[in-house]
């Protein structure tokens, strides 16, 4: 199917500024987490960007259980492995399987559920090792962002330091629409936002 399907089904339009030959097909919605000023159109550091193949949130293991996941040896129910020195929490309060790192380079037609659907370019690895990412016409990293998902990755704040989700206070979830994730003791918290991916470039 091509963009013009993959807006008829959003519902949205897509914003045209540059567009090429590039053909788009749907697929069933992924998920990224993106790092980036919410004003921005493009930028660098896309190699930090991750994705979910799957919606992990139906996958993922409430705060509150932490200990049954633990007793588990940290297999979680959807057979997704917990690491306890880089793990992720959703706005309700449950933790999630890790993205995939990076997002490879391509076309994504991408969207906030909002008002703007548009094309996220991410280049491939320049020789310094970043990579670049646009966003096509004068969209922004809010405009795509839903802002309904929020995820933070928690990491020990000092080696010497637990980073434990049983720390995490579960009277602070849900977090609002476009709110920041609850600080954790001892743990360095990373916010990202999350764009849906509902096309991909087709090749050739």
């Amino acid at each position: 199917m091509g963009l013009l399907v993959i807006m008829a089904t959003a519902g949205q339009p897509v914003q045209a500024a540059g567009e090429d030959d590039t053909r788009f097909k749907q697929i069933r919605p992924q998920f990224i987490a993106a790092l980036g000023d919410p004003g921005a159109n493009s930028g660098s550091g896309a190699q930090s960007w991750g994705v979910w193949r799957l919606d992990p949130g139906p996958r993922g293991v409430w705060l509150k259980h932490y200990e049954r996941l633990q007793a588990a040896g940290g297999v979680a129910p959807a057979r997704w492995q917990f690491d306890e020195a880089d793990w992720w929490v959703e706005e309700n309060g449950l933790i999630m399987e890790k993205p995939e790192f990076p997002l490879p380079p391509g076309k994504y037609v991408v969207t906030g559920g909002r008002e703007v659907t548009t094309v996220l370019t991410i280049h491939p690895t320049d020789q310094d090792g970043d990579r670049r990412w646009e966003l096509r016409g004068d969209a922004t990293i809010h405009d795509v962002t839903h802002l309904r998902c929020r995820s933070a990755r928690y990491t020990p704040a000092t080696p010497d330091r637990p980073c434990s989700p049983a720390k995490a206070q579960m009277s602070e979830f849900p977090v609002a629409p476009g709110g920041v994730m609850p600080p954790v003791e001892g743990c360095h918290k990373q916010d990202y936002s999350v764009l849906f991916i509902v096309g991909v470039a087709v090749e050739g």
